[in-house]
Order: structure tokens, then sequence, then C-alpha cells
């Protein structure tokens, strides 16, 4: 197994197939490999260091009960909290009881976790924590603002040392299912421009959230297109929650770059333009969301204000936010407030799963992370539980999938799936030079911002479903602007987009039908929860149909 050589007329042979190189698809690999997995490969559109995983700043969460008196349970209890009803228990519990254990096993791997002192003798032996919304103490353990991308670092040196498979700039068309299991899967080598088929025995998708939907109001790269969502629905898999979509309370003003939680973890204020705070700080997300939209709606000014932590404090524990503040804002945070609004952050739903985190109807195939609706965010993320959730059952999954790989016989694939993917492609490149594509990315973001964001009601989500289903009706009349097959940038963001006009529909009627507000979904004209008909999940399958 050569990296990104096929083995024979294009075709890959493998044991487990990873899609997606983050922090879930990268643990997953690792976990094969230690399960006993002989050929795994990671498949991404990205390389590993231009993933969501890097911009996770604030922390991971863990109850080790280093500094302060926490527990699991306690843990527990502050997620099941945050969700508003709709967390699976037991995963949760899973979750949570799985979390002493992913923080020391990143720490064997090499991850550099901050540390502190507990007495004035001690070394510097101790993990740091901080607090992070929603928690009743300080759990999240960090690397200074850094903690994803050096955690992504050392699971990528890892899979280096155990020679696991890159296949880069591979981005996922469709999974190969016959008879309700999965055969392998479709993609575009974006490098070579060619299809590729890639059979194995199971497959991982850790491919990441939707969030770019929201073109320009996210704090999600490009990329974020929901691509392993799309597939997996199209290929016969539920997909449930879709309508919990986070806003996370600090986007810089004019860029919307995420401001970690881990800013006022450390003692950061929110403050209107007369510097008064209005909202606890570290209540759960969509609390302090709500706050800062009202304040905005009464014509205020809504900033972060970090000037009393002093400059030694900030160029210690918030190194990158300084940076980024500085670079994009121009400001400088030691002696200025800096100016903020809501952006969208986070997905919680996403492909319905199982509790080996296998989707049901489709065999061999397991979902991870922000693609995965696991349910244990339920209808508001708790800050600091996304890096835990993709560590803990990253590797709880990469068993899984191996331990599948046992009772699944070699078998090569019936039709020439290829070919059909490759007129799809072609017809694409038949008349490149229509109108550019790029205005519909730009009129979905603002469509959906504006009906679909914090506040929402029926005549606004009705609203949203007629535009996006002319932008998906349209799609076709617009084209790439490019001839070239190799290394067409243009022909994976359309792609992408097609993905997200495939999505969007069933998001949006996800949140037309529950009829109340929960957590991350807030409907102005159902301002109330309503436990009786809606303490359940809304699953969506790809024909339209919906289930409690």
């Amino acid at each position: 197994f050569n990296v990104c050589v096929p083995l024979k007329n294009g075709v890959f042979m493998l044991d487990v197939l990873v899609i997606g190189s983050g922090g879930a698809g990268l643990s997953a690999a690792l976990a094969a490999k230690e399960a006993g997995a002989e050929h795994i490969a990671i498949a991404s559109k990205f390389p590993p260091m231009q993933t969501q995983t890097t911009m996770a700043q604030g922390g991971m969460n863990a109850a080790l009960g280093n500094l302060e008196k926490d527990h699991i349970a306690l843990h527990i209890d502050d997620t099941l909290k945050a969700g508003r009803g709709l967390c699976d228990e037991e995963m949760v519990r899973l979750m949570c009881s799985e979390a002493p254990q992913s923080v020391a096993w990143l720490e064997k791997l090499g991850v550099p976790f901050s540390r502190i002192k507990t007495t004035e003798n001690e070394a510097l032996s101790t993990i740091a924590q901080r607090y992070l919304g929603g928690a009743s103490v300080k759990r999240a353990c960090y690397a200074q603002d850094y903690t994803g991308l050096k955690i992504l670092h050392t699971l990528y040196d890892q899979t280096r040392k155990y020679n696991i498979i890159y296949l880069y700039e591979y981005f996922l068309l469709d999974l190969i299912v016959e008879d309700g299991y999965v055969r392998g899967v479709l993609f575009w080598d974006i490098a070579h421009g060619e299809v590729r088929t890639v059979i194995a025995k199971s497959v991982i998708l850790a491919t990441g959230g939707f969030g770019a939907m929201y073109h320009n109001h996210t704090t999600n790269m490009y990329g974020t297109s929901g691509d392993g969502i799309a597939a997996a629905f199209r290929a016969g898999a539920m997909i449930s929650d879709m309508e919990f979509v986070q806003f996370h309370p600090t986007g810089l003003y004019g860029s919307n770059i995420l401001i970690s939680e881990s800013a006022r973890g450390e003692g950061g204020y929110l403050v209107d333009q007369k510097g008064e705070r209005f909202v606890d700080e570290l209540a759960p997300r969509d609390v302090v969301v709500h706050a800062i939209y009202e304040q905005m709606n009464k014509g205020n000014r809504i900033y972060l204000d970090l000037r009393h932590l002093g400059k030694e404090k900030l160029e210690s524990l918030l190194p990158q936010e300084l940076a980024l503040i500085r670079l994009h804002e121009n400001i400088d945070p030691v002696f200025e407030p800096i100016p903020i609004k809501p952006v969208v952050h986070y997905t919680m739903g996403g492909i319905d799963i199982d509790k080996t985190m296998e989707i049901p109807t489709i065999k061999g195939c397991f979902a991870v992370g922000e693609c995965a609706n696991s349910k244990v965010h339920g209808a508001n993320r708790l800050g600091g539980n996304s890096l835990l959730e993709i560590i803990a059952f990253g590797r709880i999954v990469g068993e899984n999938a191996t331990n599948y790989t046992h009772y699944v016989r070699e078998k090569s694939i019936d039709k020439d799936y290829a070919q059909r993917a490759k007129d799809d492609i072609d017809n694409i490149f038949v008349d490149v030079h229509k109108p550019s594509f790029y205005s519909l990315r730009q009129k979905l973001g603002e469509c959906l911002y504006q009906n679909v964001g914090i506040i929402r009601d029926e005549f606004n989500l009705q609203q949203a479903l007629q535009e996006v289903t002319l932008l998906q009706a349209s799609l076709s009349k617009y084209g790439i602007g490019d001839s070239e097959f190799k290394h067409n940038q243009a022909l994976t963001e359309y792609l992408e987009l097609r993905n997200m006009l495939m999505l969007a529909p069933a998001f949006i009627s996800a949140a037309l039908v529950r009829q109340e507000s929960r957590g991350a979904h807030y409907r102005k004209d159902y301002p109330k929860m309503n436990d009786k008909a809606f303490l359940k999940h809304i699953r969506l399958h790809y024909q339209g149909e919906m289930y409690g």
C-alpha cells in the first residue's frame, strides 16, 4: 500500500476506511490500528491541519478531580441540563465516563496540556483546567488556547508513525451500498481529476458538520458542507435533530472568527457600549446568545472585555486569541474592548446512529463526531464536549469498526458505480461558462442567517424553504468557470454547494415541525418548551418522511 497509489484499475481494498482527517477521524484510525486492523486509510478533501478540529481552542472536558470536587456524575448532569432533555443518557454516561481515560490516552501520546502547581513546592505536574459555559466546576483541560490544534498535531504524528495510509484531496461523492451493506466509497480525486473507487470492509464517516451553509455568518471554514451527512442520507440513512444549530456568543464582529469560550472562562466580561455587564458570561451558550441578541435588538453594541485580566495573563493563556483579534479587528484587547456578535458555530444534528455508532440502515458504515448524531449534545452542546466526543467516541468507533471486519468476507461490487459518478462529473463540465454558481452560495448563507437564525418563526421558515428550493432547482443553470479537471477548486465547491442545497430543505423542514423553543432552536411563535409533544428526536428520510 503506497499513499495515493491505487492497487488496480483505480480501486483500493481496505479493512477500515476513515473519511475525514480531523480529530474524530484520526482517533478512529489509531484505535482501529490498536484493535488489530491491518489495512487502514484516511481519506480527506483537506490535509489534517486544515480541518475544523484545529479551530477548537478552549478545552476538552474531563472530570479529573485535580483542582475541584468534580466527578463524572456532575459532568453527566451538566451535559444533560445543557441538552434540554434531548440527550441519550446512556450515551452521555459513556462519553463522560470515557473522558478521564481519553485525556490520559492523549497525554500518553504526547499532547502538551497546560499544567499548574497545586502546591508551592510541587512541579508543574497537574493538568490545568478552566471554566467553560454551563460547567459547574473547572473541567476543561487545555493547551493554552491551541487545544484542538495541539491534539491534532499529536494524532497526526501518531498516524504517520504507524504508516496509516492518507488519501489526500479525496472528495466524498457517494457510498456504495448493496443489500443494506456498505461495500465501498466513490471519491473525486481532486489532484488528478478522476473518480476513484475504494472498497472497504467497514467505513467510518468523520466528515464534520454543515455550518458552512451559513456562508459569511459562521466560525466554520468553507468546507464544512455536510458532505458525509449528504452521502449517508442519499444512501438510505436517517438524519436527526437537524434543526439544532448552535450560535457561538463571541464571533469577531467584522470577520466572524471565533473567540473561544476560554476568554470568558478566564474571566472575560460581556458588556454593552456603556461598559455594563448584562448576562452571566458562563451560562450555557443558548442563554448567552439570546441575551446578546436582545441587547443588539435594542440597538446596543456588544463587546468582550478582557482588559482587567492584564497583559501577562492574556499572553500566557490566550496567545492565539490576542493574535486573531489584533490581525482581524485591528485592535489590541489588552487595552480595548472587542466588538463581537453571535455566529453559527456547531450543528448538533446529523446522521442517526445506534449505540455502537453504526448506521442502522447501512451495515458496516459508522459515523462519529459532528457529522453524527450520537445524542450526547441534545438541543444545545455544552462547551468543551466537542473535543471530548471526537476523542472518546473516535476511539470506540475505531474498535467497533475493526471488530465488524472480522465477520465480513471480501466481495467485489456488482456494478460499475464509478462510471455513473464519472458521467455525473462530466455533465458539470458540459458548459462550465454558465453564470458563476458562487452567487448561489452567497444567497444561501444570507437566506439561512436571516430566516433560520437565532430567532425563528413559521413565516420566515416557510420563506427560507421556498428560497432554498428555488436555489436547488436553479443550480444546473450555473457553471464552475474552469474546464481543467485537475486541481479544480471551483468543482469541489460546486459539489459542496450541491450537498448543502440537498440538506438545507431537510433541516428547515425539521425546524418547521418543531413548534416549540428548546436550546439552540427558538421559535418566537412558540416560545416555550413542549415536552408532551416534542420530547423526542425528529428523524428524516431522504424521500422526505419524518419520524418522531
